[in-house]
């Protein structure tokens, strides 16, 4: 998605951009970090459940591994001018665990369901605490959308 406005948005405009965005793209960068190996960032395929982000990545992966040993994770969408940023707590589901609801809809979406490869695979959840979301430097201010896991535009109950 390229758009190369400059005005800032408001707030209700972020959050309606960025979860049309979660809810349409393929790609994801995830990046996770492990007490003795350190950092590890690798683009995925994503789906969006309306409230959380979900990858599938081999189950003997690094991403596996640092989301066991250290869950905070920040992902990113691929685009440095359109940038959203998620920081948030991963959870691994195996295959047997996975909702099934969300395995289906990552399925759909990609034409690809890891549950029937030989290979084990791990799918990772993460719903998000804190997106930042902001286009070149009009939009510097005002860029974090969802804080505490709350949209900016909510008000809190």
């Amino acid at each position: 998605m390229q758009n190369t406005r400059t005005d800032p948005r408001s707030a209700a405009e972020r959050i309606r951009e960025t979860l049309e965005r979660l809810a349409t793209e393929r790609d994801i960068w995830l990046a996770t970090a492990h007490p003795e190996h350190g950092p590890h960032q690798v683009p995925l395929w994503f789906s969006w459940d309306g409230q959380a982000v979900w990858v599938c990545t081999g189950a003997a992966s690094a991403t596996v591994r640092n989301v066991r040993a250290e869950p905070r994770v920040r992902l990113a969408l691929p685009d440095s001018f359109d940038v959203v940023l998620l920081l948030g707590e991963a959870r691994c589901f195996s295959e047997q665990d996975v909702p099934a609801d969300a395995a289906d809809t990552f399925a759909a979406k990609f034409g690809w369901d890891p549950r029937t490869e030989d290979k084990a695979f791990v799918y990772v959840r993460t719903a998000p605490t804190t997106v930042r979301a902001w286009r070149g430097e009009p939009e510097l201010s005002g860029r974090v959308v969802m804080r505490d896991g709350v949209w900016a535009a909510q008000s809190p109950s």
